[in-house]
């Protein structure tokens, strides 16, 4: 299909394409195949059966390339690592990207199965299934392929193996070293990773880290992200009597555990969503240079709104990208008893709230947990680290279980950094477009490890559709993002950094 594609454009004449971007067309073709190979095994995070499978896959397709290929074992699931030969004298990039996926259910999808790729093309408000068969007659950069991880994360790295294919292909004498490092539990928090860092610290270095997750700014544009949000968790449980019981009965007499964890949330934040703990925010400061970075990003607030369909924003900030330079407090799930059709008429034994907090650099998630766990205890809670004992129960009035989950720190590199200013400036001249600088984003990626144990300057090149899904059904990647990625590694693997 490759040639085919290739020849076609030049029969024709190619109006609309440079001979270099017949050569990434025809690239792109390959990728598709490759994409839909790598998507048809199954990498659910949880099942390590997935994983080694995936491993398999890797190890081939890199390889072919030329590259040298380990598993680095961890306390968890394997890493995947993988180099060309290093040449003294050269900076060195470390790429990290992972290859595990968020699990799926098949009901919500709008395909017979999540792990085998369809194409499908833009219809009214939606999309129409369309044979791959019509990529023969030409690639549609509109189009999108839909599968689990299309693209979170495995089309990055597909990316790159055919931009290395592209760079090959060319002859080109790569002036930068690669490493390449996948993550086989991001979408489990990578626990294993701040040791595994530690353990294979040798073996990683690298003058700067460059991460390939994500989408690009919503407005399409060559984006580069300096930092993200780490995130921890807390799970909040209140109690009620030991069983479930008659309202009509004990309404009015036992204790309602909805009403006392939703007046305890509600103590949280004040009414423009602001955190009303003390201490929440300090030591966060914007002076005015970073303001200005922080307001090119062309973000519209009242089209955010319209999209998401709410009026008014929360006041963390004065505008989105600064709402992002703060930690948030987010209850993320809330539960007590039954809802809807299966209502019931009782008091509830207990209700919960799964609690996430977003941090900034400035902000420790251990300080911050503990924040939140003396706030509980000034509002009258006798706070627990387990379900309570009868004896607990018959003690004190009211009872909080809080459960803490791991720390992911955040991380952010100075917006001035050489090397950041050298991938601004490849997109730049490679897109002919204004590049999108993100002084911190809002999601978390976990990379502070990295940063920390290696001391290098990170940096996300984001390469996706912003409207991809990820995490959800219906995950995909628009064919022209793979164009773009490609183009992006060819870039980046091939300038020269002064």
């Amino acid at each position: 299909m490759k040639n085919f594609i290739a020849i076609l454009c030049l029969l024709v004449g190619v109006s609309l394409f440079s001979q270099d971007d017949v050569a990434v067309k025809s690239q792109v073709a390959d990728a598709i195949v490759e994409l839909r190979e790598f998507i048809a095994i199954p990498n659910d995070a949880l099942d390590a059966d997935d994983i080694d499978r995936n491993l398999m896959w890797l190890k081939r397709k890199f390889g072919e390339r030329g590259f040298n290929t380990a598993e680095l074992n961890t306390e968890g699931l394997p890493l995947f690592f993988a180099a060309l030969p290093v040449s003294d004298g050269k900076p060195t990039v470390l790429i990290y990207m992972h290859f595990d996926g968020q699990s799926v259910d098949p009901s919500k999808w709008d395909q017979p199965d999540p792990y085998k790729v369809v194409l499908k093309a833009p219809e009214g408000d939606g999309f129409k299934t369309i044979p791959f068969e019509e990529l023969d007659d030409d690639i549609n950069y509109e189009w999108r392929l839909f599968g689990r991880s299309t693209s979170d994360d495995k089309s990055p790295i597909v990316m790159l193996l055919n931009a290395i294919d592209l760079l090959k292909n060319d002859s080109k004498e790569l002036p930068i070293n690669i490493k390449v490092i996948l993550d086989s539990e991001e979408e489990r928090s990578s626990k294993p990773l701040p040791k595994a860092v530690k353990q294979y610290r040798e073996l990683l270095e690298a003058d700067f880290l460059m991460i390939v997750d994500g989408p690009v700014h919503a407005s399409g544009n060559p984006t580069v992200v300096y930092g993200c949000r780490g995130i921890t968790t807390l799970t909040l449980t209140t109690y009620g009597p030991i069983k479930p019981q008659h309202s009509g009965h004990y309404g009015n007499f036992a204790p309602n555990p909805g009403f006392q964890l939703s007046q305890l949330l509600a103590s949280m934040k004040d009414g423009e969503g602001r955190v009303t703990i003390p201490g929440y925010y300090d030591g966060i400061t914007l002076d005015e240079a970073t303001k200005q970075v922080l307001k090119s990003v062309p973000d519209s607030d009242e089209a955010i709104g319209e999209r998401l369909q709410f009026k008014t924003a929360e006041k963390v900030g004065s505008f989105y990208q600064e709402a992002l330079q703060y930690p948030s407090l987010n209850i993320r799930g809330l539960g007590s008893a039954w809802i809807g059709d299966n209502a019931r008429t009782i008091v509830p034994e207990s209700a919960t709230a799964e609690l996430d907090l977003r941090l900034v650099v400035e902000s420790d998630g251990n300080r911050l947990k503990k924040l939140v766990k003396d706030h509980i205890a000034k509002q009258g809670f006798h706070v627990l680290d387990h379900e309570p004992s009868k004896e607990e129960r018959m003690q004190f009035d009211k009872i909080v279980f809080v459960k803490e989950g791991s720390v992911t720190d955040a991380f952010r590199t100075e917006l001035d950094n050489p090397y950041g200013k050298f991938l601004t400036k490849t997109l730049q001249n490679t897109f002919g477009q204004d590049v999108i600088q993100i002084r911190t984003m809002g999601g978390t990626v976990p990379i502070a490890p990295f940063v920390n144990e290696l001391k290098i300057p990170a940096f996300i090149v984001p390469t996706v559709n912003p409207d991809n899904n990820q995490h959800s059904p219906n995950e995909n990647v628009k064919i022209g993002q793979l164009a773009y990625g490609i183009k992006t590694f060819y870039a980046v693997l091939s300038t020269p950094i002064d």
